[in-house]
This record gives structure tokens, sequence and C-alpha cells, in this order.
């Protein structure tokens, strides 16, 4: 019996019914049916698949780097840096939220999840459910401003980097940029800029009116860029609030210290587990201070050890974010920590 459950398993899961039905797959290719759900942006969080209009988790059973890929892929983001497992995106929205998948069995070269192989019996808690870190692909920015958040609009279109003009932009459109970069609610939109920091190369104007509740750019409805006849005169600057404030404590300048990061309104130490010197670059850059010196652990414990929060553990970065919120790492709070672990960052002063 149980070897004839197993065939009647395999025959229903494999690649072969899903490739032959794909209308009828209660998921299928578009990034409506797969999101990443309780990261730092759209391209890092819980797997959700939808099923009949509601929304469910995966089951972390199997769930690896190939898997991960695949999701990265249907959605748009760029290579998977890491598979999740666990609780790392809770908690929930839902208490009762289902989970719809099993397993997934993908060979990591798939375009949708909808081409694997899957299980659907299951006996799995929210404890094991699948998470995705993926690179956020860089196309929409904010230049010139006091502030990471703060600043001119560009987008990139056609491998260009351009400014937008004001025609057909709105706050709405602006709500989308913040949060599409991490950046807390918009708070201002306006016509830029004084001459010294006017744009300069194309000028993309989009014949698109965002909701303001889309993730990205991208996803505002019938959104076409093209080139337009405005003048720099005419390009856009937005701000945000910056959820994601960073200090050096404990040195002799700003650019040298024990490293805190403000959240909820509370200064909180870095552990430093998965630390590096790309993390290190990370920090120099969005404090607006040279480059890293990478100085040696033993140096680095000059700054002496904080007290209180340890909001983040894990930091995984590839050296080219433009802010620490944009590398991978756990759930704001979890931490296997004691504060003799707190990072300590030193850079060149410029």
């Amino acid at each position: 019996m149980a070897l004839l459950f197993s065939l009647i398993l395999a025959i229903c899961t494999g690649p072969g019914l899903l490739d032959a039905h794909p209308s009828s797959h209660p998921f299928g290719r578009s990034s409506s049916s797969v999101r990443l759900v309780g990261g730092d942006h759209h391209c890092e969080g819980r797997v959700e698949v939808q099923q009949a209009g509601e929304w469910g988790t995966v089951c972390d059973d199997g769930w690896d780097k190939n898997d991960a890929a695949v999701v990265c892929r249907e959605l748009g983001c760029g290579a998977v840096k890491r598979a999740i497992s666990g609780t790392a995106y809770g908690p929930l929205t839902q208490e009762n939220q289902k989970i719809f998948i099993q397993e997934f069995k993908c060979n990591g070269m798939e375009e949708s999840l909808s081409q694997c192989e899957r299980e659907d019996f299951f006996d799995c808690t929210h404890e094991e459910d699948a998470g995705a870190v993926c690179e956020f692909p860089e196309n929409v920015r904010l230049v010139d401003g006091p502030k990471r958040c703060q600043g001119r609009v560009e987008v990139k279109h056609q491998g260009q980097w351009g400014t937008v003009c004001k025609a057909g932009w709105s706050f709405a459109a602006a709500k989308v940029v913040c949060r599409q970069l991490g950046c807390g609610r918009a708070v201002l939109t306006r016509k830029c800029c004084n001459k010294a920091t006017q744009g300069q190369g194309p000028i993309w104007l989009r014949k698109a009116s965002c909701s303001g509740k889309e993730i990205s750019l991208q996803d505002c409805p019938s959104g076409v860029w093209e080139r337009s006849n405005c003048t720099h005169d005419e390009d856009m600057w937005v701000e945000c609030e910056d959820p994601f404030e960073l200090q050096l404590v404990g040195g002799d300048s700003r650019c040298a210290g024990r490293l805190e990061v403000l959240h909820k309104g509370e200064w909180g130490t870095v552990c430093d587990d998965g630390w590096g010197e790309e993390a290190d670059q990370v920090v120099c850059r969005q404090l607006g201070c040279g480059e890293s010196l990478s100085p040696s652990a033993k140096f680095r414990r000059r700054f002496g050890p904080g007290v209180g929060h340890i909001w983040l553990d894990d930091v995984a970065c590839s050296g080219e974010e433009r802010s620490l919120e944009q590398c991978a790492h756990r759930f704001w709070g979890q931490h296997n920590c004691k504060h003799a672990e707190d990072v300590a960052v030193v850079c060149a002063e410029q």
C-alpha cells in the first residue's frame, strides 16, 4: 500500500503534469502568484504562493539554493544569495495562514516554480517556512541629496541612467520609489534642482500612473519608459524618511568606532557573525567616509562593547550595496550573540 501511495504521489507531482496543464496550475509564471514577504525589499523574504486567490507558505523540506534561484528568477530579481529556512521573516500576517506546498524539487534552471516537481502532502508548521534572499536589482536611485533617502530621481532604462520628467510624475510614484529603495514613507516630491545638481544625459518619461501600493516602479500598470522632450529644469526630486541610520561611536571621529544602527527609535549594535571587509566598505560608503581600513580584530576591540539591543546578526554584503539595509541579515533583533561580539568599523576620513 505504501508503495502504491508513493507511486501515485510521484505521478501527481511530476513535471509532466505541470507542463501539460500549465493553465490549471494554482500558481503560474506571473510574479503575482509568487512573492517574498517580510524582507527589506521585494527580492528578499518568506516565500508565499497563491492558490485560488489565497496566499500560503512553502515548507522548507528539501529547500535549497536551487529552489530559491527559481524564485529569484521568477520575480525578476538578481541571482540567489541564500536559501532561508525557519522564522527569519516572521511573524506571519495571519495566524491561520495555510501551508500550501510541502517540498519543491527544482534543478535551479527553471523559469518558474510551476516547472518544478513538488509535493503537496505535508506535516509542517510555520516554524519551517521557506525563504529566499536574492540580489536586489538597482534600477532606481536618489542622487545628489543630503541623505541616502533624498535626492534627484534617476531610473535605469536600456542600460542608461537618466532623470525623470515631472510630466506624469506623482506623489504616488514617489511612494513607490521610497518603498523600492527600502526607505521609509515618502514625505516630499517636487521639481528639482539648481544648476549645480541638475541631471545630465537622457530624460525618461513614464506614461503610467502608480497607485502608490506597488513594490517597484516596474510594477506600475502599463508603464512605458521613453525619451521625453523635457529639459533638466523639470527633473524630479524625492525625499523619504530614512529608517536605517548608522553611527560609529567610541572613536576619535565619526568615521571610526563601534557600529550602531537606529531601529524603532533606539540605537543598538551589530553582531560580527558573518561580518567581512565587504560590509566594512558598505558602512564607510553609507556614512560618507573614505575607504574602509579593515583593521585587525584586536584593534577593533579598543572601541569596547555596547549596551542594550543587538539589532542585527549574520550580515552578509557583496560590497556593492549603497546601504547596510540592502545586505542580507537576520530579522531585526534575532541573534545568538553577546556584546563582546559587537562590530567595529574604521574608515579613512575624507
